[in-house]
């Protein structure tokens, strides 16, 4: 089972990523209880930071996209690791009160806002991670995306993200693609892959049709006869525990923790990704670093 692949044309010019990101966008909803735009907003988000992530060279690599666009929805992150499984949230879930775009859509870019930057981080187990930041172009965000990998890896590139929210909030459909022109790519293969781009469907619609991602490369890159390289099983996945979170709260140090115990005896600490309460008792940590010394 799967709902990433990963191809190339036949003559090496142009490779092709596609992912149903559904089943997490979904996932994201339940979690954050998200409104139709945010919900929009952070799955085109997550659906992005997905196909990011498996392009990094090991699986515990990550990649962090950051926006904020000084729109309503505030801070949108989205973290992917070496394997394509994301964890994302929003500053502000709920954003009601934007009338949809002419097209009827739901208004992304109002929710989002235009004038901030999108940040990118991967951490690929160098000293340091890798930053690179563009200006916002939109903030529908797959003309974000686009403009960094032209600005920031100088890879032309083509990104299509689509989230289908039902009028009950529920997702009926999301995914997208990246299509990356290789170095070996000619004008004959540019002209064929605008032609395709301009007269396909998008890719809710494809989603929606229930095509397959094999069938949706071969749509996108019809001429270039793709072959598909791998396949993966990307999902919502957040990698909060216990201890970890402990080691967190115990390197606050000392006086910190002796002031949060004052306030209470219990210290409670919520996952912004999966939104999972974790309580411990101040008193304990306290003798846990009394411990160590």
């Amino acid at each position: 089972m799967y709902n990433l692949i990963r191809g190339i044309s036949e003559n090496g010019a142009v490779s092709f990523c596609a992912v149903d990101t559904t089943e997490i966008v979904r996932e994201a909803e339940r979690i954050h209880k998200t409104s139709a735009v945010v919900t929009a907003a952070l799955g085109r988000l997550l659906t992005a930071a997905s196909m990011m992530g498996i392009a990094l060279k090991n699986k515990n690599d990550s990649v962090t996209l950051r926006i904020n666009g000084g729109g309503p929805a505030g801070l949108l992150l989205a973290v992917s690791d070496g394997t394509g499984c994301v964890k994302g949230y929003a500053q502000n879930p709920v954003v009601e009160g934007l009338p949809p775009r002419a097209d009827g859509h739901l208004d992304v870019g109002g929710a989002v806002g235009i004038f901030g930057m999108l940040s990118v981080v991967k951490d690929m187990g160098m000293k340091e991670p890798y930053v690179g930041q563009v200006p916002l172009v939109s903030g529908e965000i797959a003309e974000d995306i686009t403009s960094y990998y032209a600005a920031s890896e100088q890879t032309p590139t083509v990104c299509a993200l689509g989230v289908l929210v039902d009028k009950d909030l529920s997702v009926m459909a999301a995914g997208g693609y990246l299509i990356q022109l290789m170095p070996g790519a000619d004008d004959e293969d540019i002209s064929r892959l605008e032609k395709n781009i301009s007269k396909i469907k998008s890719v809710t619609e494809m989603l929606e049709a229930k095509m397959s991602l094999e069938e949706i490369m071969n749509t996108v890159l019809d001429g270039f006869s793709p072959n598909v390289l791998d396949t993966k099983l990307a999902e919502y996945k957040c990698g909060c525990n216990e201890s970890r979170i402990e080691r967190a709260l115990i390197s606050l140090g000392k006086d910190e923790l002796e002031k949060m115990k004052a306030e209470h005896d219990d210290i409670e600490v919520k996952c912004q990704f999966c939104d999972k309460a974790y309580v411990f008792s101040a008193e304990k940590l306290l003798l846990e670093i009394k411990s160590n010394f």
